[in-house]
């Protein structure tokens, strides 16, 4: 029969539905698993073949051992056979963009990596962060009006979460 058209393929019948997970859901029962101590979740990722990406961090420092147990909880609580899915449990990461208030405030004293959303970067020490922003000491070599040198000031500027693309800790040998 010509111009009948064919039913489209991805309403076969033969073939199972993948259902994305929710990521909130594990949101949720990972918050819960890990309860008041001083591990974290600082996000759920699932992508559209349901990998699940959950990424903690810890006031102290995170181990593996403790990544293996959550990742088995985690799996414990969601069975494979209602959905598919693949699941990653790691730290934030050394390098990872801070994210979260509580991360600022456990990396207070130490050298990080700002980029404004105004396109400005720079280095500075982290002095100060609250649930709105964070504070900074920057050093600049300003050059005194009658001074024959320059000398270097420590100033502070403080910023929004919402007014940066991302903050990093340096890490220094």
């Amino acid at each position: 029969m010509e111009g009948a058209s064919k039913p489209p393929r991805f309403l076969s019948h033969n073939k199972r539905i993948n259902y994305m997970i929710n990521a909130k859901e594990i949101e949720n029962k990972v918050v819960e698993l890990l309860g008041d101590g001083t591990s974290f979740l600082v996000g759920v990722t699932v992508s559209p073949d349901n990998t699940i990406v959950v990424t903690i961090d810890d006031d102290d420092r995170v181990d593996i051992e403790f990544c293996e147990k959550l990742h088995r909880d985690i799996e414990a609580a969601f069975d494979r056979e209602v959905e598919d899915y693949s699941l990653e449990v790691g730290s934030a990461g050394l390098t990872s963009p801070l994210q979260l208030p509580r991360q600022y405030k456990k990396n207070i004293g130490g050298e990080v990596e700002v980029l404004t959303k105004a396109g400005q970067k720079f280095y500075a020490t982290l002095s100060a962060s609250d649930d709105e922003g964070f504070t900074v000491e920057v050093t600049k070599k300003i050059k005194p009006e009658g001074a024959k040198r320059k000398i270097e000031v420590v100033e502070e500027q403080r910023y929004l979460y919402s007014e940066v693309k991302y903050v990093k800790n340096v890490i220094t040998f």
